[in-house]
């Protein structure tokens, strides 16, 4: 169970508490995990006794893993509560009553034998607005709402924008743009450097081999496929940790990805690849679509923009349909200025590796010109890291 440092000082103890203060100490502490939980939103939990005594303390993992109340609620058990001993619970923001990811917060609730639950704020998804709190009246467990507790539009803002209207009427995945950069801005490294390929550190790339784990898609360009020839798939530790390995998709409106990619190739010893999509546009050609389906991949033709290519609201529908979520953009800058000026891109993390110089065009102009939100500066090994979030949806 990942923590934020110093949960177990969150809560005071004891029959007086102060139950706003406490949910928004807990709502401020979750914020520390937004980057690996969103699009969902991050919450915080706690169980406690009848007498005030702080049982157990949980908030929402990264993206797919356990939300706050099942954190609180093992945490608990871990410790040693009983079930006659926990009686409430916590919450900043209503329990789920729906099954996605996870199974849904109400039931386990239900099962734990809490007697009462309190919130920090109503969902404000208007899809499930109320109906945990329905269920768990329902169950006959007292409800109690401390509104304004949890300010969303401050701990949670990316929640917010993701059940945004216009977003709940056209869904589409939330994109995560990545990329790693020398201290001069260029994608590539100078040729004698990291085989001419690398620039981030090896503990950069174990971390991002983690973030490839909680994504259900990774989308790439038929140009990084033809200059890089990735394989985009789980190695070392994140594919012996037993999750499923994303999608691999390539945008590639005239199917130009060649037929001997490295995409195509069979995992190798502690690597896990996930199914080869190629999206191009429709009625492009026969005989390289019956190649490249020859070679394993799952070649899909869509509506074309005026220009010929596969439009990317086409395609990013297309990846919610086929139950993409999350996704995470690995590309060459041609693609991620064309998910930026769609306003597709959703939230950055831009790994800045200890080397001087490089090849190539930057991207550093898309975050220089402002406007992102909840900005978080941070170290892995050598290299700085970067992540943000998008301010607003564009449409």
């Amino acid at each position: 169970m990942s923590q934020p440092e110093g949960y177990r000082d969150l809560i005071q103890t004891g029959p007086e508490i102060d139950l706003r203060a406490e949910l928004a100490k807990l709502a401020e502490r979750a914020r520390v995990l937004r980057f690996d939980a969103a699009p969902n939103p991050c919450v915080g939990a706690a169980v406690l006794s009848a007498d005030g005594r702080v049982l157990g303390v949980g908030f929402t993992q990264g993206w797919g893993g356990n939300h706050a109340e099942i954190e609180a609620l093992e945490a608990a058990q871990l410790a040693g509560a009983t079930r006659d001993e926990m009686n409430t619970l916590l919450v900043t923001l209503e329990p789920c009553s729906t099954t996605g990811k996870t199974g849904p917060c109400t039931q386990a609730i239900v099962d734990a034998g809490l007697r009462r639950v309190v919130i920090g704020a109503l969902d404000p998804d208007p899809r499930h607005r109320g109906a945990g709190l329905e269920v768990l009246r329902q169950a006959g467990i007292e409800v109690e709402r401390v509104d304004g507790a949890t300010r969303l539009e401050e701990v949670a803002p990316h929640f917010l924008r993701w059940i945004d209207y216009e977003r709940l009427r056209r869904p589409r995945p939330w994109v995560i743009a990545k990329w790693a950069q020398t201290r001069s801005g260029q994608l590539s490294p100078p040729e004698d450097v990291g085989e001419g390929r690398w620039i981030s550190s090896e503990a950069s790339r174990e971390e991002v081999q983690q973030l490839r784990t909680r994504v259900d898609a990774i989308v790439t360009g038929v140009g990084t496929v033809r200059a890089d020839d990735p394989r985009l798939t789980l190695r070392g530790a994140a594919a012996e940790s037993g999750a499923m390995a994303p999608m691999r998709i390539v945008l590639d409106s005239e199917l130009a990805t060649p037929a001997d990619a490295k995409l195509f190739q069979p995992d190798g010893p502690g690597e896990s690849g996930g199914p080869v999509y190629i999206l191009c546009r429709a009625g492009a050609s026969p005989k390289r679509h019956r190649d490249l389906t020859d070679a394993g991949a799952r070649v899909h033709g869509l509506r074309p923009d005026a220009d010929g290519r596969v439009q990317l609201r086409g395609a990013l529908e297309w990846m919610w349909r086929f139950g993409a979520r999350r996704v995470l953009l690995e590309a060459g800058p041609t693609l991620v200025r064309a998910f930026y000026d769609a306003g597709f891109i959703d939230q950055y993390r831009v790994y800045t590796g200890s080397i001087n110089g490089g090849q190539g065009e930057g991207l550093g102009d898309i975050l220089a010109r402002g406007g992102l939100v909840d900005r978080l500066d941070r170290e892995v090994g050598p290299d700085s890291v970067f992540e943000a979030f998008t301010p607003a949806i564009r449409r």
